[in-house]
């Protein structure tokens, strides 16, 4: 049985990895300069992973 709590843990972690992803794009859309460009794109590679590893997560407990 999927542990309820985690997953509903999971979500919200998920929802605020979104959020950063969002407002980490609109920020780097507004920024110039090859070093903010540099540190926006590693900025939003670590939060894509960290989404992309929760949800992995988020359905190995719906198995």
């Amino acid at each position: 049985m999927p542990d309820k709590a985690r997953i509903a843990e999971l979500d919200e972690e998920i929802a605020a990895v979104r959020a950063n992803l969002l407002e980490l794009t609109e920020q780097a859309a507004a920024q110039s300069g090859a070093a903010d460009e540099e540190l926006a794109a590693e900025r939003i590679s670590r939060q894509e992973r960290l989404l992309a590893s929760l949800q992995k997560q988020r359905e190995e407990l719906l198995k």
